[in-house]
């Protein structure tokens, strides 16, 4: 099975950056690769998902403007760039990958391999 290696997340003062990595070693890829957070006492949120077969992103409309989800397909690596960050968006981000049709393709439970997690944290 294909290993999903997160790096990236920290500690950030609101208004900074944060740029995610997800790289997918060993296997065969699966064609979408997806961010989803989880803060504590909340179900897992999507975040952004991208397919190798194209670069169309697909992105939480409340995130549009401040997140960006990118594939570098020569590196199997996908990116997370956060902006603007606030307070909310504290939680443990996890990358997924796996075959959704596109009605699915937001939910967690559409994917069947995850990355280990990391922790942003969004405080001054």
């Amino acid at each position: 099975q294909v290993q999903l290696i997160q790096s990236g997340g920290g500690l950030v003062q609101p208004g900074g950056s944060l740029r995610l990595s997800c790289a997918a070693s060993g296997g065969s890829r699966s064609p979408t690769m997806a961010w989803f957070r989880q803060a504590p006492g909340e179900e897992r949120q999507f975040v952004a998902a991208v397919r190798w077969t194209n670069s169309n992103p697909y992105l939480s409309e409340s995130l549009r403007g401040r997140f960006t989800i990118s594939r570098d397909s020569a590196k199997n690596t996908i990116y997370l760039q956060m902006n603007s960050l606030i307070p909310e968006d504290t939680a443990i981000y996890y990358c997924a990958s796996g075959s959704p049709i596109l009605s699915s393709l937001r939910r967690a439970s559409a994917y069947n391999n995850w990355g280990q997690g990391t922790q942003v944290t969004v405080s001054s």
